[in-house]
């Protein structure tokens, strides 16, 4: 009858046998993510004939003076307002329909075009009956139409929708007053 097994040992992998495990890892990981390491070292080649990477090790290799130089900048309240005011910008920006927009701006366009075709050319002065004679006028009064209803949309109460509905003046003076 065979005897049991009281103590199981477990074999030791030596440094060199680990170090061989290891490096086939990686090298399995290399050739897995072959066209990724590619992309990422064209990037890297591209920041260096530009610049970018001897900027971005002057960067870190004076570090704590540069940060200091941000904070100090960034401590000044025009600073930190046009900080603000970028990041709502940024907002403001994202709910614009440019779909909507686009028709629009087109027409900004050909109406600066026709101004600059036409100019003050004339010098003829107009009176109020030449204003009532170019309502009857489909591009006038088209453009007309168009104007009223901007100026109605621009006259809906936005308050709800607004994220700050602080005066900037207001702001500078709490801030002064809270001693930020």
């Amino acid at each position: 009858m065979a005897k049991a097994i009281t103590q199981v040992h477990k074999k030791q992998m030596t440094d060199e046998e680990k170090r061989k495990k290891d490096l086939l890892e990686i090298e399995n990981a290399l050739l897995d993510n072959k066209q990724a390491i590619m992309e990422s070292l064209q990037i890297i080649n591209h920041m260096q004939e530009r610049g970018i990477l001897s900027l971005l090790s002057g960067l870190f290799g004076q570090g704590d003076k540069v940060l200091d130089v941000l904070v100090k900048a960034v401590d000044k309240p025009e600073n930190t307002n046009t900080i603000k005011n970028l990041l709502l910008l940024v907002g403001v920006l994202g709910k614009l329909d440019v779909k909507h927009l686009e028709p629009i701006l087109l027409k900004v366009n050909a109406g600066i075009e026709r101004v600059y075709e036409h100019g003050e050319e004339d010098n003829q002065k107009t009176g109020y009956f030449d204003m009532v004679k170019a309502l009857k006028d489909p591009e006038v009064n088209r453009s007309v139409t168009l104007i009223l209803n901007f100026l109605k949309g621009m006259g809906a109460d936005t308050e709800p929708f607004e994220r700050n509905t602080q005066h900037p003046v207001d702001h500078i003076r709490n801030r002064e007053e809270s001693g930020d």
